[in-house]
């Protein structure tokens, strides 16, 4: 079960990250810039978009604006890559 659980967890991050990184270069913005306009690393923004963090949600609203798009439409795009049969929970 928990095996399970940490595979989703990866495709969540995956999924994230590749939303992430599509609307950053849709802005034409670097990663060093728009990491530093919210007060974050370039190297969290990195691991951002490497699916190497799990974010908290405050992070991910910091993201979110730093985009340029509203949370919920992030949150949407997230459901939508991953389809309605994703799940955290068995």
């Amino acid at each position: 079960m928990q095996e399970c659980y940490e595979m989703e967890k990866k495709k969540l991050r995956h999924a994230l990250a590749s939303i992430i990184k599509f609307h950053r270069l849709k802005c034409q913005k670097s990663m060093y810039l728009i990491s530093n306009e919210i007060g974050m690393t370039r190297t969290m923004w990195g691991d951002l978009e490497r699916a190497i963090k799990d974010p908290q949600l405050t992070t991910i609203w910091r993201v979110a604006e730093a985009l340029e798009i509203t949370l919920s439409s992030l949150i949407f795009e997230l459901e939508n890559k991953l389809g309605k049969d994703f799940s955290l929970i068995d």
